[in-house]
């Protein structure tokens, strides 16, 4: 009961509205949810009154209805947003250490993913690119940088990740040749690269294809990890770039293939 979590209102006093949901606002704030039925106990109002106040907090974006109650707002924030947070110095350091793979002119393709929208956010002026990716986070990066174009592949855009794999950004990718892919991956073993998505093998396995020379940008975090759909063998790769941290046996079984590892 709220009157056990907070001191209740004086009852003698009906709240003006605006203060009623102020003090709604503070409460599902500090309580995480609240129903219906304990607030209009709490403020001794209808349930119908609760719910027209719970409705205009909503629409001022101050909390969140739900079934029988409100929770507190939580603005959408995309997936790759989030991940970007994680291990966020790492993959700093793999951007800017990838800066080297990156040519003076010429065409590239960038895949989606927390690590590459770091090496987005690192290419630096002057370099006379043009940029693919179907990545809205990197696309919007590379859109800043003044000396380079860029084209977002077409097709369905995912929600979580704002990236597109769908089948109509595989024929696109077909159809193109580039100088260099940077790319990344859910897993990486002995054996190669992996991801738990069909469709994202798909795209991954055509942009290798349509790229002259592919350099993979890996969290340490994601060696030993093997999922189910394997969509490279390391043959593939021409130059890693990881961290330290990375397992040992696993690099020597990737220079074994003739990929160049560079270390940060």
């Amino acid at each position: 009961m709220l009157q056990d979590r907070e001191t209740a209102p004086t009852r003698s006093a009906p709240l003006f509205q605006s203060e009623r949901q102020r003090k709604i606002v503070t409460l599902v704030d500090t309580h995480g949810a609240i129903e219906v039925a304990e607030l209009a106990r709490h403020f001794q109002v209808t349930t119908e009154t609760v719910r027209r106040d719970l409705s205009d907090l909503q629409d001022k974006r101050l909390l969140k209805r739900v079934h029988g109650g409100a929770v507190r707002w939580e603005p959408f924030e995309p997936l790759v947003i989030k991940r970007t947070a994680v291990n966020n110095s790492d993959k700093r350091r793999i951007a800017t250490k990838a800066i080297e793979e990156l040519p003076e002119a010429g065409s590239i393709l960038i895949d989606a993913g927390s690590t590459l929208l770091r090496f987005a956010e690192s290419i630096p002026a002057g370099r006379h690119l043009h940029v693919v990716t179907n990545s809205l986070p990197t696309a919007q990066a590379i859109a800043s940088v003044d000396s380079a174009t860029v084209s977002l592949l077409g097709g369905e855009v995912r929600s979580d990740t704002l990236s597109i794999v769908d089948a109509h950004a595989v024929e696109e990718i077909r159809k193109l040749h580039v100088d260099v892919l940077f790319i990344s991956t859910d897993g990486a073993t002995e054996t190669g690269l992996s991801t738990p998505y069909t469709y994202e093998a798909s795209l991954k396995g055509a942009m290798i294809a349509a790229a002259e020379r592919v350099v993979a940008l890996i969290d340490p975090s994601k060696f030993g990890q093997d999922h189910l759909f394997r969509y490279s063998d390391w043959s593939d790769i021409d130059v890693l770039v990881t961290g330290m941290e990375a397992d040992a046996q696993t690099l020597e079984s990737i220079r074994a293939a003739d990929v160049d590892i560079r270390l940060v």
